[in-house]
């Protein structure tokens, strides 16, 4: 089933003031290195961003007042130098708010988040309309440097009392198309994986094997049950495990004997093995402990993933956003 979904190109906005800065002042935490040139072999190097937003609206950590969020967020946001950023819980239309917090955009918030403060880069964006009610409406959003050519959002919800969709959009990279999915997954672990089914049968009807693909957002997948069956389905690859693959079956029993009992000598191979990368851990922001957040791939090499934490960003929302640098090969080289 079909639910509203736009596409809107960034307008023309007036020179904003210049903002006076100071010298020598040091860099914020948690900025990110900048994006590696690419190669000759190498049509593009994207920078990929999910995070769920929280629709801009936060509880002060002493109190319970909400506050806007919206404004800050989209400072930190293009601070990233993100090429695409794959956003959930993104406020299209909200009444209440608009009348009751300070300082709410007037303009849906995937528009506002797509202009930058000082004005020095744009998105086009594209919208996928989840969740309304009689004040407004949320869901899913992407914003892309690149030109987005075709866009369509699905209703997965699994039942009436949490909607979700997922939103696909093709985004003319050069000369490529690479697909995006932005995901949002139920709370509820048998629905998950219905919706994951559906996201599946999507993508094999949708998506030629050799097309660039990225599926990426909150898939609420805090036991880690979905990733084997979707990357072993459609060969895709979470960008943590591409950056640090994962172990196999002997060093992860290896590690586990060498941990448990000390007193065994392992052979000095095993002994040294690394730990098993996992997802990264993205919820709650103040102090990340599940694994709720995902980038998936398939079609490009994964250079760079990491999870941004700190009080800044749990100031923002109450999840943690994922970055990951992505080099898209040539398929003619």
């Amino acid at each position: 089933m079909n639910t509203a979904a736009q596409r809107r190109r960034p307008a023309e906005q007036p020179e904003a003031p210049r903002v006076s800065r100071r010298r020598n002042a040091k860099p914020r935490r948690g900025t990110l290195p900048p994006k590696s040139k690419p190669g000759s072999a190498v049509l593009a190097t994207l920078r990929v961003s999910t995070y769920n937003i929280h629709k801009g609206v936060l509880r002060e950590f002493i109190g319970l007042r909400r506050v806007t969020r919206i404004h800050e967020l989209r400072t930190r946001l293009h601070e990233l130098d993100s090429d695409l950023v794959f956003l959930q819980e993104v406020q299209g239309r909200h009444e209440r708010h608009a009348r009751r917090l300070e300082h709410w955009p007037d303009e849906p918030q995937d528009v506002f988040l797509s202009r930058s403060p000082r004005l020095r880069q744009t998105f086009e964006t594209a919208y996928g309309r989840n969740a309304s009610y009689l004040h407004g409406h949320h869901g899913n959003a992407l914003l892309s440097r690149y030109p987005i050519v075709d866009l369509e959002n699905r209703d997965i919800s699994d039942h009436a009392l949490e909607k979700r969709g997922v939103l696909h959009c093709v985004v003319k990279v050069g000369r490529v198309d690479v697909h995006c999915f932005v995901v949002h997954f139920g709370l509820l672990a048998r629905s998950r994986e219905r919706q994951l089914g559906a996201l599946i049968e999507w993508v094999s009807n949708a998506v030629s094997g050799d097309a660039p693909l990225i599926i990426a957002g909150d898939f609420n997948d805090w036991r880690n049950r979905l990733s084997d069956r979707l990357c072993r389905e459609i060969g895709v690859v979470e960008v943590f495990d591409a950056v640090k693959p994962k172990l196999d079956f002997v060093q992860r029993a290896a590690y586990f004997a060498r941990d448990r009992y000390p007193a065994i000598e392992l052979p000095e191979a095993a002994a040294g093995a690394p730990r098993m990368v996992r997802t990264a851990r993205t919820f709650p922001a103040l102090v990340p402990w599940f694994r709720m957040d995902r980038i998936y791939q398939r079609g490009f090499r994964v250079s760079a993933a990491r999870v941004l934490r700190g009080i800044e960003w749990a100031r923002l929302s109450d999840h943690s956003p994922l970055v990951a640098d992505l080099e898209l090969v040539d398929p003619g080289a």
